[in-house]
């Protein structure tokens, strides 16, 4: 019998998998219902650097004639998303206005929602509206954590969708591929991807008139290990690449390679645009000490002298009361007790001294 449970879970739960999938992309969105899903989730080696976490490609259809396909992949982390974002989108792709990491064609609409990733095809069947309502379904299910930083520090002026993102050899490589840059890469073995360094990297092509190059970042978690990459890095290089201009330097935790450009002038005009800043923080522990005000500091001498002379008095008076009043009812008994007394003579008199004359 608990072979019969157990056989049976496994069926519920293998039958489960396809669903768990498609749970990604809702079952309706404005005028759209979900139709169809594939049994099979589309997977990548760079799926699998990236940390895939799951998959679905449904069909959506409209009217029972109008008929889309929609692709979502969830990754580890919005920064594991926007590696496969980058990877997909191309220069002959236009931003779309549906957010700010979205690019569009005639073939294919490209959205990253958090560590989600949308891909629509035949994207003008849809109207603005609905796709609004399919971001917001996928976004409500998703991770909102900040995107790399590295973004930020590419200048201005590079040409759109050839910007790619890499966290792993595989991004690296597949970037460095679709912009034809590949003799550089045995950069990959030496940049320090999936190991303790923790490289990210993010590369881009500028032209502008007759000049063009390609910018490499990478960046580390400490200027350290920028400057043991940085030697691996130069030795790397071929001199032929060397020949032509590439050239690498840091600065603090940030490489910066400038890969064949058309001039040295406009590689180092490159170089200087970086947006790239080092900030310094002391967190150590202080304190801020102040003078009290004079006339604070005489009035708290006062109270206290006051107070330690009443104390005074009144121990006193204490101390003194006691001891009369045992003396009056217990005269001899308490205090001054004659066998405890001695007194000290001169012997000028022949008249011997008394102690209890005393009392």
């Amino acid at each position: 019998m608990g072979k019969l449970y157990l056989i049976a879970g496994l069926l519920l739960a293998l039958a489960a998998a396809p669903c768990s999938s498609a749970q990604l992309l809702p079952d309706h969105f404005g005028a759209w219902s979900k139709s169809n899903c594939a049994a099979k989730p589309r997977t990548t080696s760079l799926f699998e650097e990236t940390g895939q976490r799951d998959n679905a490609s449904c069909q959506f259809s409209s009217n029972g004639t109008n008929s889309i396909t929609v692709w979502a992949g969830s990754f580890l982390d919005p920064s594991s998303a926007y590696e496969v974002y980058t990877s997909e989108i191309n220069p002959g792709m236009l931003p779309s206005t549906l957010g700010p990491n979205s690019a569009i064609d005639q073939e294919k609409l490209l959205v990253l929602v958090g560590n989600v990733l949308l891909r629509v095809e035949q994207p003008r069947e849809v109207s603005g509206q609905d796709l609004q309502q399919l971001i917001a379904s996928v976004r409500a299910h998703s991770e909102q954590t900040p995107l790399p930083p590295i973004r930020a520090y590419l200048p201005q002026g590079f040409t759109d969708g050839t910007q790619k993102y890499a966290l792993g050899p595989e991004g690296f490589l597949s970037a460095l591929s679709v912009l034809k840059r590949e003799e550089f890469a045995n950069l990959a073995n030496e940049a320090g991807f999936g190991s303790a360094a923790k490289a990210e990297a993010l590369i881009a092509e500028y032209r502008n008139g007759k000049d063009a190059a390609a910018l490499l970042l990478i960046e580390y978690p400490t200027p350290q290990l920028a400057e043991q990459h940085l030697r691996h890095l130069e030795q790397a290089l071929s001199p032929a690449a060397k020949q032509a201009g590439t050239t690498i330097e840091r600065k603090a935790s940030l490489l910066s390679l400038v890969l064949r450009p058309s001039s040295a002038a406009y590689g180092n005009s490159l170089r200087r645009a970086v947006n790239y800043a080092t900030e310094v923080t002391w967190n150590e522990p202080h304190q801020t000490v102040t003078d009290p005000p004079l006339l604070s500091t005489i009035a708290k001498i006062f109270i206290w002298t006051g107070v330690f002379m009443v104390v005074a008095v009144v121990l006193g008076v204490a101390f003194g009361g006691v001891r009369v009043l045992a003396k009056i009812f217990f005269p001899g008994k308490v205090f001054d007790r004659p066998e405890q007394m001695d007194v000290l003579q001169l012997g000028l008199s022949g008249k011997r001294i008394n102690s209890r004359d005393f009392y």
